[in-house]
Formats: structure tokens, C-alpha cells, sequence
């Protein structure tokens, strides 16, 4: 079981589904959103994922995509796309342990900011990961 949640411990979630298409990701929206100069994320079914304490706050962040934040503490917590939404990304440092999972590659590569080094091996891909 996967458990996790915001800085300030308003909000509270769990899978039991296993981490998938992990990934750091260099996208402009992620850089902005979180303040970062990036984002590790992974996936899990949506029918396996809730939210089991507090409600996130929510805003559309594109037109194709809604993340989920705390509104107490700002922790970036979940994103949701319209195209996917069999899925739900959720950041992996929400984890209690992030050590369950890793990115295994980065993407949006070509978005990467100069002055970041990464020094982990993992393939960069410049946008999405191929299919």
C-alpha cells in the first residue's frame, strides 16, 4: 500500500495499485506549478487511488489537465488528465517513503533548465516519453 499526503498533513491518500511510468519531468508547467526545476510523478490506475483524509483543492492547469494541491500547505499532490483518465499521476514526494518510486527516466528533457546536472543515467527523453 502506497501512502501519502500533504506537508502539513491536511490531506491524506492511498493506493494499493504499483507505481507506473515513473518520471521526472522538466515540463514548463511542472517547473511553474510546483517551484521546482522539476517534477518526479507516477501513475496508478484511478479506480485504485483516494483521497482518505481532507479534500484537495483542485484547478485546471491546462485544458486538458487538473491538478490537485493542498490548499493549507501549497504541496503539489495529483494530476489528472482528460485524455487519461483511467490514470491519476501523483508526485512522488507526497509518499511517506518516495524510495518506492524512483523515476526511471526523465522527461521533457528538452525543457530542462541549463543549470540543472543530472548525474542518475536515466534516459532523458526531449518531450513525452515515446509510445
Amino acid at each position: 500500500m502506497l501512502k501519502g499526503g500533504c506537508y502539513c498533513g491536511a490531506v491524506r491518500y492511498e493506493t494499493a495499485a504499483s507505481p507506473q511510468q515513473r518520471t521526472a519531468c522538466h515540463c514548463l508547467t511542472c517547473r511553474g506549478i510546483s517551484g521546482a526545476p522539476f517534477v518526479a510523478w507516477f501513475s496508478v490506475p484511478a479506480g485504485s487511488f483516494r483521497f482518505v483524509a481532507g479534500e484537495p483543492a483542485r484547478f485546471r492547469s491546462s485544458e486538458r489537465a487538473t491538478r490537485t494541491f493542498c490548499a493549507a500547505c501549497g504541496t503539489p499532490l495529483t494530476f489528472e488528465s482528460t485524455g487519461h483518465s483511467d490514470k491519476i499521476d501523483v508526485t512522488v514526494c507526497s509518499l511517506e517513503d518516495p524510495e518506492q518510486a524512483p523515476p526511471v527516466d526523465h522527461t521533457y528533457g528538452r525543457s530542462q533548465l541549463s543549470w540543472v546536472r543530472l548525474g542518475d543515467a536515466l534516459p532523458v527523453h526531449p518531450e513525452a516519453r515515446p509510445k
